[in-house]
């Protein structure tokens, strides 16, 4: 049976001539996983990217479900459509398979504005028009340390919030750069917002807590839409029953949850997986060229060798 694993577990009957031994057939039912993998193309892929794509791959043909693959080309300052194709073909290289087309991200702003609109609308976002040096500033002339956002950024202060309606309006009008910010004290103050949790693979229920995160930034100066409405949009619209990505994601889970529940999304699990660093300990990332399958490829290395590296297991046993 597809998606059903089928134990056999013994059990015995009593009666008036003792306990006569059996077994009962219980088929404990799994859903196929609905997987994705999402680089942004700035840059060669490096084996910590491969270990979060196996991850999602793996999860999805074990489960009888389907891998996706998404390009989040967002920011057109760093991404280039160069590095999603090679990242594309070191992928099918290392035996990776998904559906087409693929989703490119730039190629759906107008989803993503509908979002904002939509948060506009019912008074969720404002536009922010402070500097990174105004905000800097700000928090400098306060009495009180800055507060920092467990992905490390410096949690916005507010300042254009407390903004008149109509000094807002004559900013706007003037044509002032601005962004959007999540309103976190009016979205919490939706039903059911503060009580928030996400299901982790292997460890139950967690609590969410995205009002650590303050005010955030859903929409830039110079990017239409922020990873975090971008990817819970897209992830809601392409049907992801299960979100693998790396443990420094984990935190920002909170957050997702919270867009999640004002956009009546569906929610999926997740699976935070562990990240690969260095013999020095440092988390692989881009900077280091060496690591990239490119690299690997040209060094001579194989397909299975490359997915060992990256702590592949070894065939799928679906």
């Amino acid at each position: 049976m597809d998606g059903a694993n089928i134990r056999a577990i013994p059990a015995g009957i009593s009666g008036p001539y003792g306990g006569v031994p059996c077994y009962l057939t219980v088929i404990v039912w799994k859903m196929p996983d609905i997987t994705r993998f999402a680089p942004s193309p700035t840059g060669g892929l490096h084996l910590g990217h491969v270990a979060s794509a196996l991850a999602g791959w793996r999860a999805a043909n074990e489960s009888g479900g389907h891998f996706l693959l998404r390009i989040e080309d967002i920011d057109p300052g760093r991404c280039r459509d160069a590095f999603a194709h090679d990242l594309m073909a070191d992928l099918r290289w290392l035996g990776l398979d998904w559906p087409e087309p693929v989703r490119w991200q730039s190629r759906h702003l107008a989803d993503y504005a509908a979002v904002l609109a939509r948060l506009g609308a019912r008074g969720l976002v404002y536009p922010c028009f402070c500097t990174r040096r105004d905000i800097a500033d700000e928090i400098a002339a306060s009495a009180h340390a800055p507060h920092h956002a467990p992905d490390g950024s410096v949690v916005y202060p507010g300042t254009c919030r407390h903004l008149s309606p109509t000094r807002r309006a004559a900013l706007l009008a003037a044509g002032t750069p601005h962004a959007l910010r999540l309103d976190m004290g009016r979205a919490l103050s939706v039903p059911g917002a503060r009580d928030l949790t996400w299901h982790e693979r292997g460890e139950g229920r967690q609590r969410c807590h995205p009002e650590l995160f303050g005010d955030v930034v859903l929409a830039r100066k110079d990017v239409m839409a922020s990873y975090h409405l971008c990817v819970t949009h897209d992830d809601a619209l392409q049907g992801i029953t299960l979100v693998t990505r790396g443990e420094d994601l984990r935190p920002a889970t909170s957050l997702h949850r919270l867009l999640q529940h004002l956009m009546g999304w569906a929610e999926p699990e997740y699976a935070h997986h562990p990240l690969l660093c260095d013999a020095s300990g440092r988390r692989l990332a881009k900077r280091d060229r060496a690591m990239t399958i490119a690299a690997m490829r040209a060094a001579g290395m194989t397909p299975q060798a490359v997915r060992a590296a990256a702590g592949d297991p070894g065939p799928v046993m679906a």
